[in-house]
Protein backbone atom coordinates (compact mmCIF):
# COMPACT_ATOMS: atom_id res chain seq x y z
CA UNK A 1 0.00 0.00 0.00
CA UNK A 2 1.30 3.29 -1.06
CA UNK A 3 1.77 5.54 1.88
CA UNK A 4 2.97 9.47 1.20
CA UNK A 5 3.47 11.53 5.03
CA UNK A 6 4.70 14.66 4.27
CA UNK A 7 6.51 17.05 7.12
CA UNK A 8 8.52 20.11 7.41
CA UNK A 9 6.01 22.89 7.12
CA UNK A 10 6.09 25.92 9.49
CA UNK A 11 5.35 29.72 9.82
CA UNK A 12 8.18 31.72 8.71
CA UNK A 13 8.52 35.43 7.46
CA UNK A 14 8.85 36.54 3.73
CA UNK A 15 12.24 35.75 2.56
CA UNK A 16 13.17 32.84 4.91
CA UNK A 17 13.56 29.56 4.26
CA UNK A 18 11.73 25.58 4.60
CA UNK A 19 12.32 22.69 3.51
CA UNK A 20 9.86 19.79 3.23
CA UNK A 21 9.87 16.12 3.28
CA UNK A 22 7.56 13.61 2.00
CA UNK A 23 8.42 9.81 3.03
CA UNK A 24 7.22 7.33 0.98
CA UNK A 25 6.92 3.60 1.45
CA UNK A 26 4.68 0.77 -0.77
CA UNK A 27 6.39 0.93 -3.73
CA UNK A 28 9.52 0.72 -5.92
CA UNK A 29 11.08 4.02 -5.61
CA UNK A 30 12.43 4.62 -9.39
CA UNK A 31 9.19 3.29 -11.00
CA UNK A 32 7.40 6.72 -10.00
CA UNK A 33 6.40 10.49 -11.12
CA UNK A 34 6.49 12.27 -7.96
CA UNK A 35 5.47 16.14 -7.28
CA UNK A 36 4.88 18.58 -4.69
CA UNK A 37 1.44 20.60 -5.24
CA UNK A 38 -0.11 23.45 -3.24
CA UNK A 39 -3.78 24.88 -2.76
CA UNK A 40 -4.38 28.06 -1.09
CA UNK A 41 -7.66 29.03 0.48
CA UNK A 42 -9.91 29.67 -2.68
CA UNK A 43 -7.14 28.79 -5.07
CA UNK A 44 -6.99 26.02 -7.15
CA UNK A 45 -4.37 23.71 -6.51
CA UNK A 46 -1.18 24.61 -8.13
CA UNK A 47 1.54 22.28 -9.78
CA UNK A 48 4.87 22.94 -7.84
CA UNK A 49 7.55 20.60 -9.14
CA UNK A 50 7.42 17.43 -10.47
CA UNK A 51 10.27 13.78 -11.35
CA UNK A 52 10.57 11.43 -12.75
CA UNK A 53 12.49 9.29 -10.05
CA UNK A 54 14.61 6.88 -12.26
CA UNK A 55 15.75 9.75 -14.74
CA UNK A 56 15.69 12.77 -12.66
CA UNK A 57 13.87 14.82 -14.82
CA UNK A 58 12.60 17.61 -13.01
CA UNK A 59 10.46 20.62 -13.74
CA UNK A 60 9.54 23.70 -11.87
CA UNK A 61 7.03 26.34 -12.30
CA UNK A 62 7.99 29.34 -13.21
CA UNK A 63 6.58 30.95 -9.65
CA UNK A 64 9.19 28.83 -8.19
CA UNK A 65 11.83 28.92 -10.43
CA UNK A 66 15.52 29.66 -8.86
CA UNK A 67 13.75 30.11 -5.46
CA UNK A 68 12.76 26.13 -4.90
CA UNK A 69 14.68 22.50 -5.05
CA UNK A 70 13.61 19.73 -5.38
CA UNK A 71 15.79 16.60 -4.41
CA UNK A 72 15.39 13.08 -3.56
CA UNK A 73 17.23 10.60 -1.23
CA UNK A 74 16.95 7.19 -2.78
CA UNK A 75 17.86 5.06 0.17
CA UNK A 76 15.74 6.83 2.45
CA UNK A 77 12.85 6.71 -0.18
CA UNK A 78 12.18 10.64 0.61
CA UNK A 79 11.72 13.35 -1.61
CA UNK A 80 12.58 17.14 -0.74
CA UNK A 81 11.57 20.58 -1.12
CA UNK A 82 14.04 23.12 -0.11
CA UNK A 83 11.83 26.29 -0.55
CA UNK A 84 14.24 29.60 0.07
CA UNK A 85 13.22 33.39 -0.28
CA UNK A 86 9.68 32.60 0.36
CA UNK A 87 7.17 35.19 -0.18
CA UNK A 88 3.33 35.70 1.37
CA UNK A 89 2.14 34.10 -2.39
CA UNK A 90 3.71 31.09 -1.45
CA UNK A 91 1.63 30.18 1.63
CA UNK A 92 -0.79 27.19 1.09
CA UNK A 93 -1.13 23.47 1.53
CA UNK A 94 1.84 21.59 0.55
CA UNK A 95 0.85 18.27 -0.99
CA UNK A 96 3.17 15.34 -1.97
CA UNK A 97 1.83 13.32 -4.96
CA UNK A 98 2.91 10.24 -6.41
CA UNK A 99 2.03 7.98 -9.31
CA UNK A 100 3.30 4.91 -11.46
CA UNK A 101 5.75 5.80 -14.26
CA UNK A 102 4.25 3.54 -17.14
CA UNK A 103 4.73 5.96 -19.96
CA UNK A 104 4.01 9.53 -20.42
CA UNK A 105 5.64 12.68 -18.89
CA UNK A 106 5.67 13.09 -15.34
CA UNK A 107 5.42 16.49 -15.31
CA UNK A 108 1.99 16.43 -16.80
CA UNK A 109 -0.11 17.57 -13.38
CA UNK A 110 -3.69 15.60 -14.68
CA UNK A 111 -1.77 12.30 -14.12
CA UNK A 112 -1.70 12.59 -10.42
CA UNK A 113 -5.34 13.20 -10.06
CA UNK A 114 -5.39 9.28 -10.00
CA UNK A 115 -2.53 8.63 -7.94
CA UNK A 116 -1.38 8.51 -4.37
CA UNK A 117 -1.56 12.04 -2.31
CA UNK A 118 -0.38 12.65 1.36
CA UNK A 119 -1.81 14.42 3.98
CA UNK A 120 -0.41 17.73 3.37
CA UNK A 121 1.59 20.47 5.52
CA UNK A 122 0.77 23.52 6.04
CA UNK A 123 2.92 26.62 4.94
CA UNK A 124 2.59 30.01 5.68
CA UNK A 125 4.77 33.05 4.98
CA UNK A 126 4.16 36.23 6.21
CA UNK A 127 5.27 39.65 4.89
Amino acid sequence: QVQLVESGGGSVQAGGSLRLSCAASGYTWSSYCMGWFRQAPGKEREGVTTIHLGSNSTLYADSVRGRFTLSQDNAKNTLYLQMNSLKPEDTAMYYCAADFFSGGSCHAGSRYNSGHWGQGTQVTVSS
